[in-house]
Parts: structure tokens; C-alpha cells; sequence
């Protein structure tokens, strides 16, 4: 069984007893914390799915360390000519352990039909375009359009002329 679960708007895939990484949340350690966004939930090959989240479903976590530090990565931000410069290094971080997956059960993933037309009223139409088929219909031909176009006449690049040559001025 598990679950996709929005958490500081971050999406992850949880399961019973998984440990996670998650952006700092504001609870201590040790405290339990329930998730109601759950976008989806699979139990034993039965798929239910959120629109856009599932109603009365809850993730159950506890939070095991709310002060973990990630990795460095520099994050450097300047403006040219401001004077403008932030350096970050870290993220902060809060490792929570899924305890429980509560959702809504026997749900079946269909998408639901609307019927547009009741089966009589199908029937009905069905007979009307069988008997439709069937009658011959005078078809009345149409004359041929024609179609009168204009033709452009195609405009020529101007040919350039060579340019008289000039007798030097120191050479005469």
C-alpha cells in the first residue's frame, strides 16, 4: 500500500514505516503530524485517484528530527551595478516516518459516464436512420463552380547598369 501525498507543496510517494526528507515543517520532535492532502492512494492493485485530492483520507507521520541540515549547494545571487549579493548554502530540512495511510475504501477508479441518451431513445434513432437508408432520395446535382483568378503579374528585379568609368585625376 501506498500513497502520494502533497507535503509543503512537494509531492511523495509514502509508504508504512518509510522515512523522508521534507522542506522544515513547524512542529517539534517527537510531535505527530497528519497530511490531508492525498492526490492518490494503491491498496493491494486498487487505484484510487484525487480530484484533485481524495476526501477523508490522512497520512499519519511522525517527526523524528525537525533541525536536519541538507547538503551544501551554493545558491549565489547578484545584481550588476546594485550592489546586491546572497549567498545561501543550505537547506533546512525535517526527516518525518510515515506511521499510517488512511483512506477511503472499496473505491473503484472509473470515470464516471454520463448517459446523454437512453437506450430507447437510441433505438428510436437507429430505426429512423435504418428506414432513412432504405428510401431513395432524389439527389439533385449541383453545377460546377468556377473559380476565376487573377494572375499577378511578376515584377523583375531592376538589372543595374554598369557605371561609366572616370579617368583619373592625376593621369590626364
Amino acid at each position: 500500500m501506498y500513497a502520494i501525498v502533497e507535503i509543503a507543496g512537494q509531492q511523495f510517494k509514502v509508504e508504512n514505516g518509510k522515512k523522508i526528507f521534507v522542506h522544515r515543517l513547524e512542529s517539534e520532535e517527537g510531535t505527530e503530524v497528519e497530511f490531508d492532502k492525498v492526490l492518490l492512494i494503491e491498496d493491494e492493485g486498487k487505484i484510487t485517484i484525487g480530484e484533485p485530492t481524495i476526501k477523508d483520507a490522512v497520512v499519519g507521520a511522525r517527526v523524528l528530527d525537525d533541525k536536519v541540515r541538507g547538503d551544501k549547494l551554493i545558491v549565489f545571487k547578484k545584481k550588476r551595478k546594485k550592489g546586491y549579493r546572497v549567498k545561501n548554502g543550505r537547506q533546512n530540512f525535517s526527516q518525518i516516518e510515515i506511521i499510517s495511510i488512511n483512506g477511503v475504501k472499496s473505491t473503484v477508479v472509473s470515470a464516471p459516464r454520463k448517459e446523454t441518451k437512453s437506450t430507447e431513445a437510441k433505438a428510436e434513432v437507429s430505426t429512423k436512420a435504418k428506414k432513412a437508408a432504405k428510401t431513395p432520395v432524389a439527389v439533385k446535382e449541383e453545377a460546377p463552380v468556377k473559380k476565376t483568378t487573377k494572375k499577378v503579374a511578376e515584377k523583375k528585379p531592376a538589372e543595374k547598369k554598369p557605371a561609366a568609368k572616370k579617368p583619373a585625376k592625376g593621369k590626364e
